[in-house]
């Protein structure tokens, strides 16, 4: 497909929600560098990307047709928006962007085959695109095996970690169990009916769902799980069930086209989400679209992005994009996310000074982006995303860096390996932390006393021994003691359970009470 933008056809179910002033980011106002500042092409490109004196060629990979096209079509406007804005900016390293777009059709092999193509034939210098977890583990082999670089913009399962992908969107532990914590806290909900499209994300999810509930809820337990095949119309049957066994909560993962049916079927059997609660982590603003208001009303979702977040960044956001594809239009969580790839991508190339992929690969660490319509994010050394996670008003920040913590939050859960170790506020937190692995992270914190008494060198910062373990394989006992310290025969056998041991102050450790005292 050629490079031009088309708006696409506005639908009048989409929901209207209030949106700021038009404009453009103000990133868009950078002046574009001149032909001296260009660097060759020789220098930026040794591996025969698709990259001229003038241009560089890049990849869009996503589902236009089949029943995911109701959830990847704000993907790809997006990337197209940010494709445009960062060519209004001069584009990259003195290039302009062209891209190629091509339909993985909702089906996992065309992607896989549509991949390898953008990589090998067209040569793209990265490609943004998949939704899936199926269509990203498709493609996967193929970029490793071609070396090329993939921004996945969606939440999925997590367990994955690939030089060769870029994770815009939040894994699991970012996403389900804080959905499930403030479900549970604000609904004092103790049954959970769990529902999933069939295929890997919604069964790890669910998976990862069932444990913390069964695990670390107190009092709650899963009274259903079922799965459908994507595209599935059906739903009566389960709903029925729903109706039987009454949960507190509706748990969905269902995804694509399936939620059409899911949510009109749900109305229809007078199951009203203003009284029921239902919790999806799948169904994102822009899809309301085709499902329809009147149908989801009432819902919540967890996501790290709502249009209406109230921020500088995203109040020029919203405006340029509805500028582009119709005022009508409703921009959801993973179109942000998906938005976030381009620019991502731009400043990686900028800090590496190349398009070669093993060079994005080595400068992605630590790349921040200030200008995210969802707020401040940067790439960790594991590909993923530092970034929020939020129901409505409710706000959670997920982050290893206490020092963001510190500048942020006003209460902090600290989890290890899937489970909640610490809460706190953020003072009581920094001020007396009573868990080993709370301490450690706190020693992570860079301190400029000890570096002025060390007449300005950088001290080297404390580090946590051993390896985070692997969550299809946890040590029994405590998940911590093969790292702490402190660890007995009792922390080796028992898994603490979470205790207030001050008002406010919760930890999981059998040393609690010692290192609350300070005699640890």
């Amino acid at each position: 497909m050629s490079d031009e933008i088309k708006p696409g056809l506005q639908s009048p179910l989409r929901r209207k929600l209030l949106m700021g002033m038009a404009a453009l980011p103000a990133i868009s106002m950078l002046p574009r560098p001149s032909f001296a500042d260009v660097p060759a092409t020789s220098a930026v490109n040794t591996t025969g990307l698709a990259v001229t004196d003038t241009d560089v060629t890049v990849g869009i990979l996503h589902s236009v047709t089949g029943t995911m096209a109701i959830s990847e079509t704000g993907s790809v406007e997006a990337e197209k928006l940010a494709i445009s804005q960062i060519n209004a900016a001069g584009g990259v390293l003195g290039r302009q962007i062209k891209f190629v777009q091509e339909d993985g059709a909702s089906d996992w092999p065309t992607f896989a085959e549509k991949a390898k193509k953008l990589l090998v034939s067209d040569k793209v210098a990265a490609v943004f695109g998949c939704w899936t977890s199926a269509s990203r583990k498709a493609v996967l082999p193929v970029f490793e095996q071609y070396n090329g670089m993939l921004y996945y913009p969606t939440f999925y399962e997590g367990l994955e970690q690939s030089k060769n992908v870029i994770y815009t969107g939040q894994e699991a532990t970012q996403q389900i169990l804080a959905g499930l914590d403030w479900v549970n806290r604000t609904k004092g909900s103790k049954t959970f009916y769990l529902l999933g499209s069939d295929y890997i994300w919604p069964r790890t999810s669910n998976k990862i769902a069932r444990k913390h509930i069964e695990g670390h809820l107190q009092g709650c337990k899963v009274v259903g799980e079922e799965y459908f095949p994507l595209g599935n119309t059906q739903f009566n049957s389960v709903i029925n069930k729903i109706k039987l066994t009454k949960p507190d909560v509706i748990f969905t993962d269902v995804v694509g086209g399936s939620n059409v049916a899911f949510y009109k079927q749900l109305k229809a059997a007078g199951i009203d989400l203003s009284k029921q609660t239902l919790l999806t982590i799948s169904v994102t603003e822009d899809e309301i679209d085709g499902i329809g208001g009147e149908n989801i009303a009432g819902a919540y979702a967890c996501m790290k992005y709502f249009q209406s977040l109230d921020n500088p960044n995203n109040k020029l956001f919203v405006p340029a994009f509805k500028k582009m594809w119709g005022e009508k239009t409703v921009i959801g969580d993973v179109t942000q996310a998906a938005y976030l790839g381009p620019w991502l991508w731009k400043l990686t190339a900028e800090k590496a000074g190349s398009f070669d992929i093993d060079k994005i690969a080595a400068a992605s660490t630590d790349i921040e982006f200030k200008d995210a319509p969802e707020g401040y994010v940067k790439i960790h050394k594991n590909h993923h995303l530092w970034s929020k996670a939020r129901i409505g008003m409710a706000l959670i920040l997920i982050t290893h860096d206490m020092g963001v913590v510190a500048e942020n939050a006003d209460r902090v859960v600290v989890m290890y390996a899937g489970r909640k170790v610490e809460e706190a506020s953020a003072k009581t937190l920094f001020d007396q932390p009573g868990h080993p692995y709370t301490t450690g992270l706190l020693g992570s914190i860079p301190k400029l006393d000890v570096a002025a008494q060390r007449g300005g060198r950088r001290a080297r910062l404390d580090e946590i021994k051993g390896m985070v373990p692997s969550l299809h394989h946890l040590p029994q006992g405590c998940t911590f003691a093969p790292r702490c310290e402190l660890a007995t025969d009792q922390c080796r056998a028992e898994y603490p359970p979470l205790v207030q041991h001050r008002p406010g102050h919760a930890v999981a450790c059998w040393h609690a009470d010692t290192l609350l005292a300070g005699t640890a």
